[in-house]
């Protein structure tokens, strides 16, 4: 059983109660002590015991000096005015002052209250001195400066508090701003990170079904006459499935990778224009005549561009073999010194006439280029996403005499992530 935590603090309207009969005790019974073997000029029972009730009343006040701090420290300072100016007996009668003071600079909004303790302690300076003026011995007015001297000391620590708490409230709100500025980075961060996820896992997917679509097309027509086009098929799709899977693992592992090697956690490298021979086997497998115009690149390319470059020729050819088929498809790269440029062109779905008749593989679903369907998906907006995060612009659409084209220009210095 755990032990229960009480708090024996106070709540503050009882500490500052306690605080105000203190300082009344104090007041009136530190006076009568001082001058208990002394003849004063009023004793504090004159006029209807007077003294008494201005060394109270301004002791009681200060219960409610965080309330109201310039009523408190005015109801102070006119007491301490009557009380010297009708010549009662010194002594601690002006500590109640002092906190009001005090609580006035500390509590206060600043200027202003800096202005009104200024003024006040100047005519409690000038009536205190007046007062004095034939007080004897002389050496006694020493209590007139010590009761200014306070006054001051008590307003510039009250001044000091509230500097302080000033500063540690700025402080604190600018580490509350950096605080929400990193969450909010780290919440962007994670946000593109998940953006590019998406757009890899799309990528992938896509692609590979795609082919697979094709391939089981060919494999249920020809399966009982030509077994061995069916087994090829079955092949490809295989090799096409396992590669998805080596690719989906490596994307997907950084989503739980703490850190190491790539390679140390068996995850392979991003697709680059390497792979581009690979790419274009697929795409002859899933029946398209595929030519590929590669120059050499001028500078060897970052491997952001690279990447970019693959996943964009990845989809576009995606697009071709799922919306239209069989078809011949241009394929050109053109890496200049700034800028690579890459063109995709298709010559939409081949008419009865032109399809080969002896090609076991079934035509594409639809009539027209990639444009036809691929337009309404996905696809092509994940490209031109992919084109504008590395600085770059793609265009995509139908040319005249049937077709679809789609055309990237990638700048090599890119401005973006590694994608």
């Amino acid at each position: 059983m755990k032990p229960r935590v009480v708090s024996l603090r106070l709540p503050l309207p009882a500490q500052e109660a306690l605080l105000a009969l203190l300082i009344t005790v104090m007041q009136v019974q530190g006076t009568i002590v001082r001058n208990a073997d002394e003849v004063v000029q009023r004793p504090l029972a004159d006029l209807g015991h007077l003294g008494y009730v201005l060394l109270i009343v301004s002791g009681v006040v200060i219960a409610f000096r965080r309330r109201w701090p310039v009523p408190v420290f005015v109801t102070t300072a006119l007491t301490s005015l009557v009380y010297y100016g009708l010549d009662f007996p010194d002594g601690p009668s002006a500590l109640a002052l002092v906190v009001a003071l005090y609580t006035l600079a500390a509590f206060g909004d600043g200027r202003r209250s800096l202005v009104i303790a200024g003024v006040g302690t100047s005519v409690l300076a000038i009536g205190w001195l007046v007062a004095a003026a034939d007080i004897e011995p002389r050496v006694a007015i020493g209590w007139v400066y010590f009761r200014i001297g306070a006054s001051v000391m008590s307003a510039a620590l009250g001044e000091s508090f509230r500097s302080r708490q000033v500063i540690a409230a700025e402080a604190q709100e600018r580490a509350d701003l950096a605080e929400r500025t990193r969450e909010e980075e780290a919440r962007a961060r994670v946000d593109a990170e998940r953006l590019r996820i998406a757009r890899e896992v799309h990528d992938t997917v896509a692609h590979a079904i795609a082919i697979i679509n094709v391939q089981s097309g060919v494999t249920a027509h020809v399966l009982d006459k030509r077994p061995e086009v069916a087994r090829e098929a079955l092949r490809v799709i295989e090799q096409t499935s396992s590669r998805a899977l080596r690719e989906m693992r490596a994307i997907l592992g950084v989503l739980r990778d703490d850190g190491g090697d790539d390679n140390s956690n068996g995850r392979v490298p991003y697709p680059g224009l390497g792979q581009i021979d690979e790419l274009a086997a697929k795409a002859r497998e899933a029946g398209l005549d595929i030519k590929v115009k590669e120059t050499s690149p001028a500078v060897p390319l970052p491997s952001a561009v690279g990447s970019a470059a693959f996943r964009i020729l990845q989809e576009s050819i995606t697009n071709v073999v799922r919306h239209v088929g069989p078809t011949r498809v241009t394929v050109a790269l053109n890496p200049g010194v700034e800028v690579l440029e890459i063109r995709v062109t298709d010559e939409g779905r081949r008419t009865a006439t032109d399809h080969d008749s002896a090609d076991p593989r079934p035509a594409g679903r639809h009539a027209s280029g990639t444009g036809s369907s691929a337009t309404s998906g996905r696809g092509i907006v994940g490209m031109r996403e992919r084109c504008r995060l590395l600085g770059g612009e793609l265009d995509a659409g139908p040319i005249p005499g049937g077709g679809f084209e789609v055309k990237a220009r990638l700048p090599l210095a890119p401005n973006g992530a590694r994608l």
